[in-house]
Formats: structure tokens, sequence, C-alpha cells
């Protein structure tokens, strides 16, 4: 129940913190988020192989893709990784880790490319929503929960994911889709408050 929870809200504050710097060009708050969506990571990376698997693959794509392109993006990542290296990740298996990057990479690089999006609207939509790591985490979550009831279901290299991951996921993408719906809301009323502080300062 835990781990719903943060990944919830690291898809929300993710999502907050990246429309703060591109929408808004405002870098104080887009670091705040940052700062948050870090720490909620953070907790999952050390909680979870899975989240781990996740959320390393995620910035191993990004940083490779060239997509790590703010402070905001900078400080999410210092937050998260320091937590990683001071209180220790799970066990983890290389190959699902570099399967999760290989996706993560793949849809950062369709992602607002417009040769792709004018070939195919399909191509467009799958890489708009970054579809190949979900996909990825589907199927690596299907496969454990075939490997609860076949246990010599293997795969050389490859550990699979716990079934309910993908759920896990789901939520952190959908709190992502909620967060920039209600951006505009959540900033406004966020401005107002940094103003009334400004007076009382």
């Amino acid at each position: 129940m835990l781990e719903a929870i943060f990944y919830s809200l690291s898809g929300f504050f993710m999502k907050l913190s990246d429309d703060s710097y591109d929408q808004e060009d405002n870098k104080t708050l887009a670091i705040i988020f940052g700062v948050i969506c870090g720490l909620t990571i953070g907790y999952l990376v050390v909680t979870s192989a899975d989240a781990a698997y996740i959320f390393l693959g995620i910035f191993i794509g990004t940083l490779l893709s060239k997509k790590i392109d703010g402070i905001h993006h900078i400080i999410t990542a210092l937050v998260f990784l320091s937590i990683a290296l001071i209180f220790g990740i799970p066990s983890m298996g290389i190959g699902t880790l570099v399967i999760c990057a290989l996706a993560a990479y793949i849809d950062e690089i369709g992602n607002d490319n417009t040769a792709i999006s004018k070939r195919s609207k399909f191509f467009g939509l799958f890489f708009k929503y970054r579809f190949t790591l979900k996909l990825v985490i589907l199927v690596l979550s299907l496969f454990g929960l075939i490997q609860i009831f076949h246990p010599n279901f293997k795969i050389i290299g490859i550990e699979f994911m716990q079934y309910y991951t993908i759920i896990y996921f789901i939520l952190f993408e959908l709190f992502y889709e909620i967060a920039g719906l209600k951006f505009d809301a959540v900033y406004n009323r966020l401005s107002r408050l940094s103003r009334v502080l400004g007076l009382i300062n």
C-alpha cells in the first residue's frame, strides 16, 4: 500500500516539476517539486528492486538520450541517487536493468519526435505516452505472475518483476497526467501563497 502511495506521489510531483520549469519558467518551484519527487523515488528504489529497475532505467535512458536538460532534472536525480548510495538498493539483475534502460531510451528518442508523429499517428501517440517502458514492465510483471505458479519458468540473465508492479507504474503515470491537468490550479494557488509570504517578509 505504501509503495502505491509513493509511486503516485512520484508521478504527481515529477509532472509539477516539469511544468513549473517548461510552462512557467519558475526554476525555484521546479526544484522544490523536484526535490520532493527525488525523495519519493529515493524511498522506492531502496525498498523495491522493481522500482530500482524502473527509475534507474529511466535515469539511464534519459541520460543517454540527452533529455536531462534542466536544473530540476539534475536536482531530482541527485536526490534519489544520493539516497540510493547512502541506504543501498536491493539485489538486482543487470539484464533486467538493461532492458528497462533501453526501453526508456527508445521512449525518449520517440517522444516529441515530429518525424515519427508525421509518419504515423499511432507511433506518435505511442511515444507521446512512452508505451515502450510500460509494455516492458507489463511483460516482466506477467512473467513474474507465471513464475508464481510455475517456479521453473525462467529466462537466463533476466529477473522478473512482481505481478503488481505494473499496477504501481500505472498509478505513477496516472498521477503524472492528473498533475498536468491540475497544474494551472495548483500553480496559481502556490503563486498567491508565495505573494502573501512575500508581503509578510
